[in-house]
């Protein structure tokens, strides 16, 4: 009895969904709950699992666009498991005993490349003689590897980089079909700056006390929470206190109603190969740094594996970006909508500032804030991103969101 999979229900305004690659073959025998595909919403991608044990029969191609309910698979229940999958089920899990290891000559040292340039022995060697930079090689080989040719080529063609080993002066043109989370992606950027009165608001920032303590507690804090103390819990934690006191900035637009959150459910931007997504870390305002650094490492990862699910992925209350991971000295970020506002962090790079008369050397960021002016004004926007500057200025004020000296004098 054929047994059929079908494009299952990922969303309720989502209709259709690509087909990104099938992870079993077509005719391959397949186990319970194993994964055979993986589909891509305009929102997610997620797994398909077969439904029952099985002969796989695939009904589409990769690359397709597929409706929720159309026949994606069939799975061939009444099929006899291979005998090569019995025995190996069958095989005792224990390896045998490894031989003793005989001692080994030391090889005489051989120069080749960083460790994370693929490339053959040969290539290699000449590489590491030749003192050639290997991003300056086109590589032709599988899965970008480079071989001796590649390297011959850029011997003789010194400062001639070409696009992707095409040959010199290619005229080539690709075309490429946009995947459903690149067209949201599209849509949604245009629609933010169609609909939004858009503006930004730069500041900057001394991290010195932020980087002075991640220097003095990076250590313990790994050694007692199991993760490394970044940027972004900081960052985090400064805005979930600055939201607090500026609600306009928490807030958005709906119809004729503007909708307030007495919570701080905020959006981090992910780059993954294909394209940006903003998971959300829920209630901030009520997570540790620990806890904040965990959630950005797992929805990082989960980003990375196209493991996010819709619900991950919706619902935030605004959102924190951050280009200086690439390079970024300044931008102006677009609106997550239909949030209100957006923060932009930096590259952090050691500049000369006026500190109590003197000229001194301290590592600043810049940061932006890109608001809906129809619902945050300008008192609204630059007190918000003042706050949150004094913040990280100040980290012990994420304690009690107040100057401890205030504090004590009831000021």
């Amino acid at each position: 009895m054929a047994i059929e999979i079908k494009v299952p229900t990922v969303g309720e305004s989502i209709n259709e969904v690509t087909l990104l690659k099938w992870t079993k073959k077509d005719g391959e025998y397949v186990e319970r709950d194993e994964v055979i595909a993986e589909l891509e919403s305009e929102k997610a991608t997620f797994e398909v699992n077969a439904e029952k044990a099985g002969v796989l029969k695939t009904g589409a191609k990769e690359g397709d666009t597929l409706q929720i309910g159309d026949l994606l698979a069939t799975i061939d229940d009444t099929a006899e498991k291979p005998a090569a999958a019995a025995k190996t089920e069958e095989a005792p899990k224990a390896a045998e005993k490894p031989a003793e290891a005989k001692p080994q000559q030391p090889a005489a040292p051989t120069a080749a490349p960083a460790a994370d340039v693929k490339a053959t022995p040969v290539a290699s060697a000449i590489i590491a003689d030749k003192k050639v930079n290997p991003s300056d090689i086109a590589a032709s080989g599988s899965n970008g590897k480079i071989l001796k040719g590649d390297v011959l080529a850029a011997l003789s063609n010194p400062g001639k980089k070409t696009f992707g080993g095409a040959e010199l002066f290619s005229r080539n043109v690709r075309n490429e079909k946009m995947t459903n989370l690149r067209k949201t992606i599209s849509r949604r950027l245009v629609e933010a700056k169609n609909t939004t009165a858009m503006l930004t608001t730069f500041n900057e920032v001394d991290m010195t006390a932020i980087m002075d303590i991640r220097k003095k507690y990076k250590d313990a804090f790994k050694e007692a929470h199991g993760v490394g103390l970044g940027f972004m819990s900081f960052f985090a934690k400064a805005c979930a206190v600055a939201l607090a006191e500026w609600p306009s900035v928490n807030a958005y637009i709906d119809g004729d109603q503007l909708v307030y959150h007495d919570y701080a459910d905020i959006s981090i931007a992910v780059s993954t190969p294909r394209g940006l997504t903003v998971p959300v870390i829920r209630n901030v305002e009520s997570l540790s740094m620990a806890d904040i650094e965990k959630k950005v490492i797992e929805l990082a990862g989960k980003a990375r594996d196209s493991k996010l699910t819709a619900d991950e992925l919706t619902g935030g209350t605004f959102t924190i970006t951050n280009g200086g991971v690439f390079g970024s000295l300044m931008s102006t970020p677009i609106i997550n909508i239909p949030q209100s506002a957006i923060l932009g962090m930096h590259k952090i790079q050691e500049r000369p500032m006026a500190i109590n008369g003197q000229v001194v050397i301290r590592p600043m960021m810049y940061i932006a804030l890109s608001y809906d002016h129809r619902i945050i004004d300008g008192r609204e926007s630059v007190s918000f991103l003042v706050r949150v500057k004094e913040l990280l200025e100040s980290p012990e004020q994420l304690l009690a969101a107040k100057d401890p000296v205030k504090l004590l004098l009831e000021l």
